[in-house]
C-alpha cells in the first residue's frame, strides 16, 4: 500500500514528467511532500498565473505537456488567465489542483468555491479546457491522471484540469501501473483527398499556402518547404506560425491581417486556390473577416486541413475540408503533387515581387532602427536585439509593440524561435513564460521582450528566474503606458485617458525596473542613451545571469495595413 500522493508522483515519473510548476496550499502539500522525495523538479512561482505561464512556456519549448500544481479556490482562480492562454494556443497543459475534503462537500469549508454551486471549482475552467475531472475516489486517481495526460496531448493539444479532494492524496491505495497510451497515430490524409488537393494546386493560376500554428514538427516543415518549392507557391502565415518557414525563405510573404504587408493581403485577396493548414482564420489574421482587406471566399477556393473538425469551415466556406494532422498531410499532398506534376514549376516574377517587398520591409525597419532618438524608437530596440543576440536565441514576447512589431518586421534567424500569446493575447505572458522556456532549454539565450505594463503584471517572474538559476534577459520596452491601447484611444477619441502611468506630480511615471531586478538578485541595467542598449545586451548575454534591462521607449503605433473592425465601431459604423 501507498498513499494517493505517492502513487501519483510515481505515475508522473513513469510519464517522463521532469518539472512541475506551481504554488503550495493546504490542499496540495501532501503531493508536494511526495514530489520532494522524487526526481521531479518543483518550480515554486510566488503566483499561480506566473506558474501557469511558465508551465506553458516549458511545454512550447519541449513539445511535452507542462504540469501545473495549484491549491483550491483562490489558488486555482489565480491560474485561470495562464491556463486560458495555453488552451487557446493549443498548448498541452495538465493542471492538478487540490480541492476541499471529499466528505465536506457542500458544507462550505475553508476556501471552497461556493455560493451558487457547491464545490464546483472545475466549472470555472470548463469553457476553455478540453476536459475537467473531479476525482471522487482515491482508486480513480491513476485512471483520471492517465486520461488527463492523454487528453492534453492527443488530437488538438490543449489544457486539462484534474481536481483532487485533498484527503485522496493522503488515503491509502494499492499502486497499480496505469501506462500512458503510446504511439497512437494521428489521423492521416486519405489518399483520394490528397489527390484532389494536388489537382487543385497544380491547376491553380495563383495558389497560396496559408500556414497556422499547428505545423510544429521539423518533418512537417520540411515537407511543406518541399511542396511549395516544387510548385513555387508563396506562403503566408498567421502570427503563431512565424518562423515555421524561415523569414529568409524566398517564398515567404509574411503575415496576413491587421499587421500583414500590403502585398500579403493583396495576394490573399486575389488567390484562386488557398491551402489553409492548421489555422482557425482568427480575426487578427483575417482583417475582421472583411473581404475588402484579406480573404475572399468565394471567389477564392478554400482547401482547409486541420486536426480539429470544429475548425473546418468555421469562418469561411470550404471546397475541400480534411481532418488530419498537417505534419503528415503535407507529405501526402506533396507526393500526390509530384505524381501529377513531376517537373518543378517556376514563377520568377512572383519571387522577385516577394523579395522586393520583404527587403523593403526589413530594410525600412533597420533604417528606422538606426535612429539615435532617445527615448528609443521601438525599431531601434528590435535592431539592437537582432545585432546582439545569438542566432538561436528565443524571443518570448508579451503584447503590444514587443509582439506585433517583432511578428511584422523582426527578421527572425532560421535557428531562432518566436514565442507569443496568440489566442488570448495575454498581457503578462512574456516574463514567466520565458522562465519556463529557459528551464526547458538552459543552454539557449532566452529573452523576455515585454512592455512596462506586461512586466508590472508579472513581477514574480524575476525572483522565480533568480531562484531557478535561469539566465533570462528581461528587456522592458518602457513607455510608461499601455502604449498600444493609449495610441488606439488617442487616434479614435482625440486623447488618451486611463491608459498612461502618471505620478502624483502629474508627470509620466514608471518603476525602476533595473533596480527591482537588482533587489531580486538579478543584474539590472538602466539604458540612459541610445548607444547603451547594445552594450547592455551584449553584457547580459555574456554574463549568463538573470538580468533586467529598463529601456525607455517612445509611444509609436505598429503599422496596420489590414483592418480591425473595432475602429469602425468607435466611429459608429456597425456590421449589419
Amino acid at each position: 500500500m501507498t498513499t494517493g500522493a505517492e502513487a501519483m508522483v510515481a505515475q508522473l515519473e513513469s510519464y517522463g514528467v521532469e518539472v512541475v510548476f506551481g504554488l503550495c496550499g493546504h490542499t496540495n502539500i501532501a503531493l508536494l511532500d511526495a514530489l520532494g522525495r522524487s526526481k521531479i523538479r518543483f518550480v515554486i512561482s510566488r503566483h499561480e498565473q506566473a506558474a501557469a505561464h511558465a508551465a506553458d512556456g516549458y511545454a512550447r519549448a519541449t513539445g511535452r505537456p507542462g504540469v501545473l500544481l495549484t491549491h483550491v479556490g483562490p489558488g486555482l482562480t489565480n491560474a485561470v488567465t495562464g491556463v486560458l492562454t495555453a488552451a487557446l494556443d493549443s498548448v498541452p497543459l495538465v493542471v492538478i489542483s487540490g480541492d476541499i475534503p471529499s466528505y465536506f462537500y457542500g458544507r462550505h469549508p475553508h476556501q471552497e468555491v461556493n455560493l451558487h454551486a457547491d464545490a464546483d471549482q472545475a466549472a470555472i475552467f470548463r469553457p476553455f479546457v478540453k476536459r475537467a475531472w473531479t476525482v471522487h475516489r482515491v482508486e480513480d486517481l491513476a485512471r483520471c491522471t492517465e486520461r488527463a495526460f492523454w487528453t492534453a496531448t492527443s488530437g488538438r493539444p490543449g489544457a486539462v484540469l484534474l481536481t483532487v479532494p485533498m484527503d485522496h492524496f493522503s488515503r491509502p491505495v494499492t499502486a497499480t501501473p496505469y501506462p500512458l497510451v503510446q504511439d497512437a497515430e494521428p489521423p492521416a490524409l486519405a489518399e483520394g483527398v490528397a489527390d484532389r488537393i494536388a489537382a487543385a494546386l497544380v491547376g491553380a493560376r495563383r495558389p497560396l499556402v496559408y500556414l497556422g500554428g499547428g505545423l510544429r514538427r521539423e518533418r512537417g516543415a520540411a515537407a511543406l518547404r518541399a511542396l511549395v518549392e516544387h510548385l513555387d507557391i508563396p506562403v503566408a502565415h498567421s502570427l503563431m506560425a512565424k518562423g515555421a518557414i524561415p523569414d529568409e525563405h524566398p517564398l515567404v510573404l509574411g503575415m496576413t491581417g491587421f499587421w500583414g504587408l500590403d502585398l500579403t493581403n493583396e495576394y490573399a485577396r486575389e488567390a484562386d486556390v488557398v491551402l489553409a493548414l492548421a489555422t482557425r482564420f482568427a480575426e487578427t489574421d483575417a482583417s475582421s473577416w472583411d473581404p475588402r482587406y484579406t480573404w475572399r471566399f468565394p471567389p477564392s477556393r478554400l482547401i482547409q486541413v486541420d486536426l480539429d473538425p470544429a475548425e473546418i469551415g468555421r469562418n469561411y466556406p470550404v471546397e475541400i475540408g480534411a481532418v488530419a494532422d498537417v505534419n503528415h498531410a503535407v507529405e501526402a499532398i506533396g507526393t500526390a503533387v509530384r505524381a501529377r506534376q513531376p517537373e518543378p514549376v517556376c514563377r520568377p516574377e512572383l519571387r522577385e515581387r516577394i523579395r522586393a517587398a520583404r527587403t523593403d520591409l526589413f530594410a525600412g525597419s533597420r533604417e528606422r532602427g538606426r535612429s539615435d532618438q532617445f527615448p528609443l524608437r521601438p525599431e531601434r530596440i528590435l535592431a539592437d536585439l537582432r545585432a546582439a543576440l545569438p542566432a538561436d536565441a528565443v524571443l518570448v514576447t508579451d503584447v503590444g509593440w514587443n509582439k506585433n512589431g517583432v511578428a511584422q518586421c523582426y527578421e527572425l534567424p532560421a535557428p531562432g524561435r518566436f514565442v507569443t500569446p496568440g489566442g488570448a493575447s495575454t498581457m503578462g505572458f512574456g516574463p514567466a513564460a520565458a522562465v519556463g522556456v529557459q528551464i526547458a532549454q538552459p543552454e539557449r539565450t532566452v529573452v523576455a521582450l515585454v512592455g512596462d505594463g506586461g512586466m508590472s503584471a508579472q513581477l514574480p517572474a524575476v525572483p522565480m528566474a533568480v531562484e531557478q538559476g535561469a539566465p533570462v534577459i528581461f528587456v522592458v520596452m518602457n513607455n510608461r503606458s499601455h502604449g498600444t491601447i493609449s495610441d488606439l484611444q488617442a487616434s479614435n477619441f482625440g486623447r488618451s485617458f486611463g491608459c498612461d502611468f502618471v505620478g502624483p506630480d502629474g508627470e509620466p511615471y514608471s518603476p525602476d525596473f533595473a533596480a527591482y531586478g537588482r533587489a531580486c538578485g538579478a543584474d539590472g541595467y538602466t539604458v540612459a542613451a541610445a548607444d547603451e542598449l547594445g552594450a547592455a545586451l551584449r553584457a547580459a548575454v555574456s554574463a549568463r545571469r538573470t538580468a533586467v534591462l529598463d529601456v525607455p521607449m517612445v509611444n509609436e503605433p505598429v503599422p496596420t495595413p489590414g483592418h480591425w473592425n473595432i475602429k469602425d465601431i468607435y466611429q459608429g459604423v456597425f456590421e449589419r
